[in-house]
Formats: C-alpha cells, structure tokens, sequence
C-alpha cells in the first residue's frame, strides 16, 4: 500500500507540472507531440484488440504462474485468474494504441519487447505494421502459451514468441536480429536488470531506433535507472509521460534534452 500510495503522489505532481507541446520548441519533438501524442484516430484494429481484452477481463480462467521480475504490487501467489493479470499487468489500451502510432509513424521494421504478459501491447505493435517482425520475450510458459491464443484470435502473423529468463533468453535474440529499431522494455522492473537488458540492446541499436520503458517512476529503484539511462552518452533526447519513457538516440538533437509532457 506504502509504494501504491508513493506512485499516487508523484502521479499528481507530473499531472500538475507536465508541460505540452507549446512548451517543447524542437522541431521533431513539436512533430510527434502534434502527429502521434495528439492524435485521436481510433482504427478498426483498437476495437479488435479491445474486444480481446474485454473477453479476457471476464474470464474465469486461471493459470500457473512462474513469476521471474520484481512481482507485482497487486497480485501474489503462483495462481492468478487471467482478468486480475489483464487488469494489473497488461498496459491500458491508450498505451497500446500510443504504441500502434508511434510505429505507423516511425516504421520500424525489427521490434523486439520484453514482456509479452497477455500479450495486448504485443498486439497492437503487430497490427500497426504487419510486414514488421514483432519479438517478444515471455518468462512464464502459461501466460505465453494464453498470449499465442490471443495472437490467434487477433490472427497476427508476424509475432516470434520467446520463453524464457530475459537473461538467458535475449542474448539468443539479439543473434537472430540485424537491427533493433524499436524495443519495449516491460518487464523485471529493478534497476540492474533493467539496465543491463538496455546495455544488450543497444549493441543492436541505431541512431533512428526508439526505446520505451515502462514504469519509469515504480519505485525509486526504477526511478534511478530511468535517470542513468537518461545520461548515457548514445542517448540524446528522452520524453517522460510518466508510465513509461521514451528515449531517442538522433545525433541532430545536438544538446541533451529531457522532456516530461502529459499525456
């Protein structure tokens, strides 16, 4: 309850103190605020996806859990119904469909996540470009296996699922990929992990590629990764919409920046 109340507070201050796009005087940043940030389109796919995540709200099934990050501040226990992991885990769907947005207006080509859970993010990265190939890592077989159902369901073709410890499993990944242009990092929310997952990447990493992380501001663990991440030298621009942060390594941005805009 002590770190669920935390994140309220701090919550408050970023909805009270964010800034918009009149407050960003980058002519890129400006771009995407207006283009992506603001965009309120609603394609067919969302309403796909959507349906998928209400099916799975009022589920009664339950699974197994193998639980391999830092837990939940929700859910205990090795049983968990799928709703309640739908309802705690999986991102709202304004950030899937932030997700579907940002790569309709990036396209990249190789997206590598971390996290697959049910799999809604998974889903909308796919729909947004289905020539793109969509890696995701899951650690819990069972929660994998409920995910490819949804895949199914949503008949997404372009989706290469991974099971496994992130830290077994990515360096296997990175080998497979020429190219990280778009990663999702959402998934053992710790620093050190967090930070060595982000390292790996960005040996495949390149001045176009877009990194995302989620829950930036969990924990003031993770709050100082977000921080460290901020000031590695390939990064040159990251924008903080508080559950999640956005970060560009584009060398015309020639003085570091840092935006937190409300979203």
């Amino acid at each position: 309850m002590g770190l669920q109340w935390e994140l309220a507070k701090k919550y408050l201050h970023y909805y009270f103190t964010a800034g918009n796009r009149h407050d960003v005087h980058s002519p890129f940043v400006y771009t995407l605020v207006d283009e992506v940030l603001r965009n309120k389109q609603k394609p067919a796919a969302f309403r796909e996806i959507e349906q998928v995540r209400k099916s799975l709200l009022h589920s009664s099934e339950t699974l197994q859990v193998t639980d391999l990050g830092a837990g939940s501040l929700i859910n205990s226990g090795t049983e968990r119904k799928v709703s309640d992991i739908v309802r705690h885990a999986a991102k709202p769907a304004k950030f899937g469909q932030l997700f579907y947005k940002l790569i309709q207006h990036f396209k990249p080509q190789y997206l590598l996540e971390l996290g697959t859970s049910m799999g809604m993010s998974t889903s909308y990265m796919a729909k947004a470009d289905p020539a793109a190939k969509v890696l995701t890592i899951e650690g819990c077989p069972n929660i994998a296996a409920r995910a490819a159902r949804n895949f199914e369901t949503l008949q997404l073709q372009n989706i290469k699922q991974y099971i496994g410890n992130f830290d077994t499993v990515l360096p296997t990944v990175l080998a497979d990929v020429p190219r990280l242009d778009y990663v999702y990092i959402d998934g053992n929310h710790r620093s050190a992990p967090t930070l060595q997952y982000f390292e790996q990447c960005l040996s495949k990493a390149h001045d176009n590629s877009i990194f995302i992380f989620d829950d930036i501001h969990w924990t003031p663990d993770m709050e100082a990764a977000w921080h460290t991440i901020q000031q590695h030298p390939r990064v040159t621009f990251t924008i903080d919409l508080f559950f999640i942060g956005l970060v560009f390594f584009r060398p015309d941005m020639k003085i570091k920046q840092h935006f937190v805009l409300k979203y």
